[in-house]
C-alpha cells in the first residue's frame, strides 16, 4: 500500500540549481509527486515548522536560513515512502552521507543539506497539513 511523507527542497539546493536534479532523483527512485508548491517562507512559518526543535541551539540558524530564498514543498508517495526517502537523501552531514544520495550529490554542510523528509507517519502527517490543504492532496 502506498505511503505518503513530505519532503523540502531547501534554499541551499534551489539557490544552486539543484532543485530539477533533485526531483529527478525522486522521481527515479519511484516517487510519484501528489503535490509541489515553489514559494518563499517567513521566519514565523518556519518557526511553526520546526516547533519541535525550539529548544535546541540551531533553532534561529535553521528558521533564518530556511526563510532565505524560496524552497520546494512537497508530498510524495509510493510504498515505504517515509523510509525511503530517507534512504535517497543520505545522512544529515553530506560528509557522511554514502554515494549517491541527494545530500552527498548536493548539500554543503549539516546546516546547509539541501533536502527535508519526515522521519515518521505522526511527522509526514503534521508537516503535509502544516503546508498543504486537503483539497490540494487528490
Amino acid at each position: 500500500m502506498a505511503q505518503r511523507t513530505f519532503s523540502i527542497i531547501k534554499p541551499d539546493a534551489v539557490k544552486n540549481g539543484h532543485a530539477a536534479a533533485v526531483l529527478a532523483d525522486i522521481e527515479k527512485a519511484g516517487f510519484k509527486i501528489v503535490t509541489i508548491r515553489k514559494q518563499s517562507i517567513s521566519k514565523e512559518q518556519a518557526q511553526g515548522f520546526y516547533y519541535v526543535h525550539k529548544e535546541r541551539p540551531f533553532f534561529g540558524e535553521l528558521c533564518n536560513f530556511m526563510s532565505s530564498g524560496p524552497i520546494f514543498l512537497m508530498v510524495l508517495e509510493k510504498e515505504n515512502a517515509i523510509a525511503d526517502l530517507r534512504k535517497l537523501m543520505g545522512a544529515t552531514n553530506p560528509a557522511s552521507a554514502e554515494e549517491g544520495t541527494i545530500r552527498k550529490k548536493y548539500a554543503k554542510s549539516i546546516g546547509e543539506n539541501a533536502i527535508h523528509g519526515s522521519d515518521a507517519e505522526e511527522t509526514a502527517s503534521f508537516e503535509i497539513g502544516y503546508w498543504f490543504a486537503g483539497y490540494e492532496l487528490i
